[in-house]
């Protein structure tokens, strides 16, 4: 018995050539600019994901760098606010009593000259501070918050017993001062500015400080030598164990009365609320992807319905519902594809850009690059699904028809 021969798919009459050149070439050519919107949602969405990201690695990067060269060893003790009355001041010897601690491999004392104002000249009215203050450091305070002079020199032996001052960076902007070598009033004695501090990130109340030696201090302006700060670098080791000892070194009857802090945790506190602000904005980024996600969604289901007559046709010349499912769902994941890449590339941009013009390491992570261009992907399956799906129900009679 001879098996029977399969049947040549039936093509309709009304089919012209001019479909079967059309066919293959109408995809999301028949309409570029809705495919190109689409494809730019989704651009959107990753490029936000990938620069915020980008961004924040950036800036991660730059406070490691900062940390490592500032060191996060550095501690610092003050009086603590008082539950009653006055707070218990530090003892003048405070520096000497901490530094005694084993793992302690720096100390330096500041103090704060009370009543006594830092002028431009002796024109000034008395009452316009600018927020500036007098401060009486050891000579081994530039070294303990690891601070780099701008201009001129820091005090040594002999500058800290005569009018003499270095200024924080704040303090000579205000004053006007950008050289040593001019004098500012300090109290009611002409001093003489012998170096400007840069920004110290550890102790940032030194850049607003005039910084004089303890000696003419205490001759010139009456000051008792009890600081109100101590600062002290700790071996890495030794942190751990040397950090609560150092209230009871300093005040053996009240360690309550003394504080003892770390300042990089500020920097680390900084970095805590970027990081929230950086969750943020991914969240946005994230809505910006389902927008375009939906974009792709609606391009397709639009593209299904001017298609028909495409979609009879290849029903007709043979072609299977998998291979209808299976072309648009491609058309929806190449559209989301270049949509992901594009976005990769404008969010490493921007990145980029922003890093470069504020001095930070550009850095773009990988695994968001990666990351990101894999959910254009998921986006994309997702999105063409139903619109694939849609497609290849479509009777070849009725399409044709249409």
């Amino acid at each position: 018995m001879t098996r029977p021969q399969r049947a040549a798919p039936f093509i309709p009459s009304r089919i012209r050539a001019g479909d079967l050149l059309r066919l293959g070439s109408a995809g999301l050519v028949a309409k570029p600019a809705r495919a190109v919107l689409s494809a730019l949602g989704v651009a959107i969405g990753v490029a936000a994901m990938v620069a915020v990201l980008g961004i924040s690695a950036s800036s991660q990067a730059r406070l490691d760098a900062q940390l490592d060269a500032l060191g996060t060893n550095l501690f610092s003790a003050t009086s603590a606010p008082p539950v009653t009355g006055p707070p218990v001041p530090l003892p003048p010897n405070a520096s000497e009593r901490a530094g005694r601690l084993p793992g302690i491999e720096q100390s330096a004392a500041v103090g704060t000259v009370a009543a006594v104002g830092v002028y431009r000249n002796a024109l000034v009215d008395p009452g316009r501070t600018g927020g500036l203050t007098v401060t009486a450091a050891d000579l081994t305070l530039i070294d303990v918050v690891a601070g780099t002079m701008r201009t001129g020199h820091w005090l040594d032996q002999a500058t800290s017993r005569f009018p003499a001052t270095v200024l924080g960076t704040a303090a000579a902007q205000r004053l006007g001062v950008s050289a040593p070598g001019g004098l500012v009033r300090i109290g009611d004695q002409n001093v003489l500015v012998i170096g400007i501090l840069d920004p110290v990130p550890l102790a940032p109340e030194l850049d607003y400080a005039a910084l004089i030696g303890m000696p003419v201090a205490q001759t010139m302006y009456g000051f008792d030598g009890s600081p109100t700060r101590l600062y002290l670098r700790i071996e890495e080791t030794s942190i751990r164990a040397v950090r609560p000892l150092i209230a009871p070194a300093v005040q053996p009857g009240t360690p309550a009365a003394v504080a003892v802090t770390r300042p990089s945790d500020a920097l680390a506190a900084v970095d805590a609320v970027d990081e929230t602000l950086t969750g943020m904005l991914v969240g946005l980024g994230s809505i910006a992807l389902l927008v375009g996600a939906v974009g792709v969604a609606n391009t397709m289901i639009i593209s299904v319905i001017e298609r028909r007559r495409e979609i009879g046709l290849r029903r007709a010349l043979g072609a299977t519902r998998g291979h209808i499912r299976l072309q648009f769902l491609i058309e929806a994941l190449v559209l989301s594809a270049l949509g992901g890449a594009a976005g990769a590339v404008i969010g490493s941009l921007a990145t980029a850009g922003v890093a470069l013009a504020s001095g930070w390491p550009v850095v773009v992570p990988l695994v968001v690059v990666v990351v990101g261009v894999a959910s254009t992907l998921a986006v994309g399956a997702i999105a063409g699904l139903y619109p694939a799906i849609r497609a290849a129900r479509t009777p070849p009679n009725t399409a044709l028809s249409s």
